[in-house]
């Protein structure tokens, strides 16, 4: 499955947990029940998973942590917060760019319609 693939069946599965929950929840809250939603519908899913810093060929390990990769090729980044905004866009991209990732998608649940919280983010540098 490549990662449009991938991106139409999380998104269907977010607006679920959205539309059982609503808004105005704590992020995670969202990302438990998102990642528990992904694992029962048969994806592999890795939650805070640990990203570290190469910088100028060290690893550093400085606690950045996404919150959800799927089937090793997608980052989901969560939020809930009033709007998003450029900075929460550039850390999406960031851990895109730092694991080699070609798709991530940042969700703010804290909307009246799911659809109008997600942002498909794609890595250009790959």
């Amino acid at each position: 499955m490549n990662e449009n693939e991938l991106s139409n069946g999380i998104i269907g599965i977010a607006i679920e947990v959205h539309k059982a929950l609503g808004p105005g929840l704590l992020e995670s809250a969202y990302k438990e029940c998102l990642f528990y939603k992904l694992f029962q519908a048969g994806y592999y899913v890795e939650k805070e998973k640990p990203m570290p810093l190469v910088f100028e060929e060290v690893r550093l390990d400085c606690g950045y942590r996404i919150d959800l990769l799927v089937d090793n090729k997608l980052v989901i980044e969560i939020k809930s917060v009033e709007a998003t905004n450029d900075v929460h866009l550039a850390q999406t991209l960031t851990y895109l760019k730092l694991g080699n990732y070609k798709l991530g998608l940042l969700i703010n649940f804290n909307v009246v319609r799911l659809k109008d919280g997600i942002k498909r983010v794609i890595n250009g540098s790959i």
